[in-house]
């Protein structure tokens, strides 16, 4: 059974650093697509993220481009997302996800709207407020 757990959400001040990490179980993950999604309070759920199985090729909502990195380490089932310069409007429960999918057609569809995710965690509170 596939199960992703996110971690490292909590309150932080706007301009500052926050690390989440999404830790894997169930199957050999090497090969998927993985990838962030948010939800602010009243808002549908929106892309933020997306990685290939190899890592090299990513994905990113304008809103987080240059300020968000998404990274993998295959072999360890673990993904991150390094968010720095942090934002009120980040303010969001983020939401790890995976997928046996994993070409560039597929990642890019998912970044498009077009393609959803199979597999999804219960997600982690990230509170920018000063």
């Amino acid at each position: 059974q596939v199960q992703l757990v996110e971690s490292g959400g909590g309150l932080v001040q706007p301009g500052a650093s926050l690390i989440l990490s999404c830790a894997a179980s169930g199957r050999d993950f090497d090969a998927w697509a993985m990838g962030w999604f948010r939800q602010a309070p009243g808002k549908e759920r929106e892309f933020v993220a997306i990685v290939n199985w190899s890592g090299e090729d990513t994905l990113y909502a304008d809103s987080v481009k240059g300020r968000f990195t998404i990274s993998r380490v295959n072999g360890a089932n673990t993904m991150h997302l390094q968010m720095n310069n942090v934002k009120p409007e980040d303010t969001a429960v983020y939401y790890c996800a995976a997928d046996p999918r994993a070409g560039g057609p597929y990642i890019r569809a998912v970044a498009r709207g077009r393609q959803s995710m199979g597999h999804w965690g219960q997600g982690t509170l990230v509170t920018v407020s000063s």
